[in-house]
């Protein structure tokens, strides 16, 4: 038997595996299939399975191309209606793959249809389960995402993935290895650990929803305390999961295609298309095509695109490093993105070799900006997220977070210098092109961040209950 975990960092999303006998199943495969097929021809196997714990709603799965690609079967859980052809399975149903077999263990709560598939091995001992977003080690899962008008409130979710963890995932022994679909940085959750698997027996004693004293009513208060809004690309996501989407591979034949600065300049107009640079946001601030968008494809691109664009089917044109094109299209498709139409031939350098008009974005160290701040009265827009500006900020430093910045335009002027600073620099470059797309012209990004700002004798407010946001 092989267990395998497949880590995808820009997303912190966990896809799984399991092969033996020549039989394999996977279980919430990213967009992509070549991961898996390479793994799959190197161990000469058959997939027979595509697992999918839940209808995903932070990314677009790859089940459906990977189940036409190989002729597997997809699963769900039970109550679960795909708009495809897929096999509900029945709670407590036994699948078999090769000398293995894999338990389905209805665990509603997250979602309705959410499942939890326990993996016995050759002997059929409990070996690990793979939990979705229905227990994550530190955590579980928000309850918030799938509540209907009507029918289900968040308490509803609440209460039901009490009695998922407590009937269904904690009678099952300390030794078995928990596979949870997310770690730290996926906003599935708030308090999961950066370990990307663990041991049940260590959940039972440190994750604060698996008390054994715990009650109803306290694990609905507590899971439910916290939570701040989903990206709004969340439920876009869940959709394309359930009703099916357009294969990956003719998105990137769509997205892949080489514009000259003309053809660029006539797409953008003629689509009405979306600029996205992509590059290091060194290179970014010392020049851009006007009303561009920088989000870099070194951090996290996908969640941003997710977060910021709120139509998936906005054409987008993009900008990116040579050799890097389909990186950007893959990472745009993950979260449902799917119409990209082109990139810039020989990318800025063509543009700045044809004459096109460029931008720039000032910049200031984080020393010129300490001795600045000492004693001037500076507009600071820090966009970092509330929970981090509450934690310790600027004096006098306004709160003006990334994640809202489409909801907050209304609070910033045009005709004022406005000085913006992140963790490090990258969500900084972020809104700043963003508003310089707007017609914001006094904008100054402080290098380095907070982080550098850390470094420098300026006044700070720590720890703060209220915040000040714009």
């Amino acid at each position: 038997m092989k267990v395998e975990q497949i880590y995808t960092g820009c997303l912190a999303e966990a896809a799984y595996y399991i092969e033996s006998n020549g039989e394999a199943a996977i279980i919430d495969p990213m967009r992509e299939t070549e991961p898996y097929l390479e793994r799959l021809k190197a161990d000469g196997a058959k997939l027979k399975y595509v697992l999918e714990t839940h209808f995903h709603a932070d990314f677009v799965s790859g089940h459906l191309d990977l189940a036409k690609k190989t002729g597997a079967t997809i699963v769900y859980g039970p109550t679960a209606q795909p708009n495809f052809e897929a096999h509900v399975a029945k709670d407590n149903e036994i699948l078999k793959v090769g000398k293995v077999t894999i338990q389905v263990l209805h665990t509603p709560g997250h979602t309705m249809e959410s499942s939890t598939y326990l993996l016995r091995d050759e002997n059929g001992k409990d070996y690990a389960i793979f939990t979705g977003d229905t227990l994550f080690l530190g955590d579980v899962g928000r309850p918030d995402l799938a509540i209907k008008q009507g029918e289900l409130t968040e308490k509803d979710l609440a209460g039901y993935l009490y009695d998922s963890i407590r009937n269904r995932i904690m009678p099952l022994g300390d030794d078995v290895i928990v596979y949870p679909n997310h770690g730290a940085g996926s906003a599935c959750g708030k308090k999961m650990s950066k370990e990307t698997w663990g041991y049940l027996g260590d959940q039972k004693k440190f994750n604060y929803a698996l008390r054994a004293d715990m009650t109803k009513a306290e694990f609905v208060d507590e899971v439910l305390t916290g939570l701040v809004a989903p990206p709004q690309y969340f439920p876009k996501n869940a959709v394309m999961n359930k009703m099916g989407y357009e294969s990956l591979d003719v998105v990137r034949e769509r997205g892949e295609q080489a514009l000259s600065v003309r053809a660029f300049k006539a797409a953008w107009e003629g689509n009405d298309a979306l600029v996205i640079d992509t590059r290091h946001q060194d290179e970014f601030v010392k020049g851009f095509i006007p009303g561009s968008i920088f989000i870099g494809i070194d951090d996290n691109f996908a969640p941003w695109v997710g977060t910021l664009i709120t139509d998936l089917k906005k054409p987008i044109l993009y900008v990116c490093e040579p050799g890097r094109e389909d990186e950007v299209v893959t990472r745009l498709a993950r979260v449902g993105y799917d119409n990209p139409i082109g990139y810039l031939d020989g990318g800025f350098d063509a543009w700045k070799k044809a004459g096109e008009e460029v931008d720039t974005l000032d910049e200031i160290t984080a020393e010129n900006f300490a001795a600045k701040f000492n004693g001037s009265n500076l507009n600071v827009l820090d966009v970092r997220r509330a929970s981090e500006y509450k934690t310790e900020h600027l004096v006098g430093a306004n709160n003006f977070p990334l994640d809202f910045i489409n909801q907050n335009m209304s609070a910033v002027k045009a005709d004022n210098t406005y000085y913006l600073h992140c963790a490090g620099g990258y969500r900084s470059v972020i809104a700043a092109s963003i508003l310089k797309a707007r017609g914001f012209d006094q904008l100054v990004n402080v290098r380095g961040g907070y982080k550098a700002l850390s470094e420098t004798p300026l006044k700070r407010t720590e720890h703060v209950e209220q915040v000040t946001e714009l």
